[in-house]
């Protein structure tokens, strides 16, 4: 960094000696002239510089626990961004739901509480109608393609339901699937009024399935079924072992024709956002398009683990036959018309999104 300070003493300096040295000859004048437009220029230079070095810092909320890997790779964003901004953006970061609790997330970083901010969108059912088309039970078999799926249908669709933030990246989790903690389900009969732990459109399938769809969040799942407020849960795998689920449920039934997703945000308050420096904005826009591709092949990678965690506990997994499995996707169908009818109405492309999820997914799932 130039200090003005420096310059002028310099500047001094110059014209000190040559005062002494007597160069009172007709240029000297000039030379004084010049030293001082050098320094002066210098000093100007150095203005950016004194700029460039503001530290702007922003808070991360995070409903994930410290320990989950979605939560320590999140908290690698805020690391990334701070290292590629050479230290110009520092975060403070908040895991756990320790500074807004999951299902205000959204509205905490639209009002400036939480910078940036990552949940769910399925916490506030019915607020963000066109997007929640992807939380359907569409048959997702991989965390990766749903995650990249999520991502191009909000670059095609644009829905200006998530305008007043501003997106980092979504994700979505792999399949989420049937986990019931004392009965084993093997077909649609077996599932008839058993509570279970499910949110937003994942709830209408439970209750399409003919259990009793009870809604919290996933903080609160674990206790629930530890102490018997609901019997089972709608979960990808990975909640097995990120929640520690499989520690309270004894068996998995693999219904993947029905599986949902969930619809994950991670966003910036727009105010924050528009107050970045574009050079700044670039970096981490940079940045958001690598995370999709992290996030995607985490999704997978801790559904692995989910799986392998399960095994280990020695927790049985069902496989459903295909002519119950054909019963099972049966069922759910009004759950998928009957949400896309409501968005066309509101003149929302509902149809649209719709076709488009299910061609995405018959191209890129195997």
């Amino acid at each position: 960094m130039v200090d003005i300070g420096v310059f002028f003493l310099l500047y001094l300096f110059v014209i000190n000696f040559t005062n002494q040295r007597r160069f009172y000859m007709k240029g000297s004048a000039w030379l004084k002239v010049f030293v001082f437009l050098f320094a002066l220029s210098l000093c100007i230079a150095s203005v950016p510089a004194y700029a460039q070095q503001k530290v702007i810092t922003m808070n991360f909320s995070n409903f994930f626990g410290a320990a989950h890997k979605n939560s320590i790779l999140a908290d690698q964003w805020c690391k990334e961004v701070e290292k590629r901004t050479n230290g110009r953006i520092k975060f403070t970061y908040y895991p756990g739901a320790t500074l807004t609790p999951a299902a205000q997330t959204y509205d905490s970083v639209m009002k400036g509480i939480a910078d940036v901010g990552e949940s769910v969108l399925g916490y506030t059912s019915g607020r963000f109608p066109l997007m929640e088309i992807i939380d359907l039970p569409l048959g997702y078999k991989s965390g990766y393609v749903a995650t990249k799926m999520i991502n191009e249908f909000y670059k095609k669709f644009q829905p200006k339901e998530l305008d007043g933030v501003k997106i980092m990246w979504l994700h979505a989790h792999g399949p989420g699937i049937l986990f019931t903690k004392n009965k084993a389900v093997n077909k649609l009969e077996d599932l008839k009024g058993l509570k279970i732990r499910a949110t937003g459109f994942s709830a209408k399938t439970a209750a399409a399935l003919g259990a009793a769809p009870v809604a919290m969040p996933q903080t609160e799942s674990y206790d629930a079924l530890r102490t018997g407020v609901v019997e089972g849960i709608l979960n990808p795998m990975e909640a097995m072992k990120g929640w520690k689920i499989a520690e309270v449920v004894k068996y998995c039934t693999e219904d993947y024709g029905t599986a949902y997703t969930t619809s994950f945000f991670v966003v910036m308050n727009k105010a924050k956002w528009n107050a970045l420096p574009k050079d700044i904005q670039d970096i981490i826009e940079k940045i958001n398009v690598e995370w999709i591709e992290k996030q995607g092949k985490l999704w997978d990678e801790i559904d692995q683990e989910g799986r392998e965690y399960m095994k280990q506990r020695g927790n049985q997994f069902i496989a459903l036959s295909k002519e119950e499995e054909a019963r099972w996707i049966e069922k759910v169908k009004p759950v998928i018309t009957d949400q896309v009818k409501p968005i066309n109405a509101k003149g929302l492309p509902g149809d649209a999104a719709l076709k488009f999820c299910q061609d995405y997914l018959k191209a890129n799932q195997k």
